[in-house]
């Protein structure tokens, strides 16, 4: 057995060890920004399925973790995409990988800065929003990489059908999803706002 984690720790280094740094480094930022590590209350969660409540982007996993496992498949497509356009054979899977991470990573900076969360208040339904704690920003890293994984190993109309059937129910669940999400972030539409907001009553 003993063995047997020896010969995966070695095959797997490049990946485990990119892994560690990455999400290390992320943490690091937020928290030397001001970010929260637990959220304002200061507690542990593993999930929460509220969008609406203080404790939404503060858990380990919660509605918004289906839009990270999408990024992992998305970014897969775009990092296989660019491998075949530049004729890139060298440009091996665990590179694609670190691409997908590091993507996310410089994301959950992004998305934790005071413009996007001040945007998001003023253009989206997400007007308490405070940013995500750096558990949750840490976490969505690690769903990115799920779907990273569904997308290397699963065929492409299964991948493909995983992202309508997440967006959908996302949809139909808490009115929001990854597409909403961009399209409220990037050209917010005042019907749709209301629409969405019709949900937390």
């Amino acid at each position: 057995m003993l063995e047997t984690i020896k010969l995966f720790l070695k095959k797997h280094r490049f990946v485990i060890i990119s892994t560690i740094i990455v999400c290390g480094a992320t943490g690091l930022i937020e928290l030397s920004t001001g970010r929260s590590l637990l959220g304002p209350d200061g507690k542990f969660g593993w999930w929460d399925g509220d969008i609406w409540g203080s404790e939404n982007s503060q858990r380990v996993a919660d509605a918004y973790s289906f839009s990270h496992i999408i990024h992992g498949m998305l970014f897969y497509g775009f990092l296989w995409l660019i491998a075949v356009k530049f004729n890139l054979p060298r440009f091996v899977m665990k590179y694609r990988y670190l691409g997908a991470i590091l993507l996310e990573a410089g994301w959950e900076l992004l998305e934790n800065s005071p413009i996007i969360i001040n945007r998001y208040r003023e253009a989206t339904i997400a007007q308490g929003y405070v940013g995500d704690s750096v558990l949750n920003s840490v976490s969505d890293i690690g769903m990115v990489i799920v779907g990273f994984i569904i997308a290397r190993y699963a065929k492409v109309w299964m991948t493909i059908l995983l992202i309508v059937a997440f967006e959908v129910g996302c949809l139909f669940w808490v009115r929001d999803n990854l597409t909403l999400n961009v399209l409220m972030l990037v050209h917010p539409v005042e019907s749709v706002k209301v629409w969405q907001a019709e949900g937390k009553i």
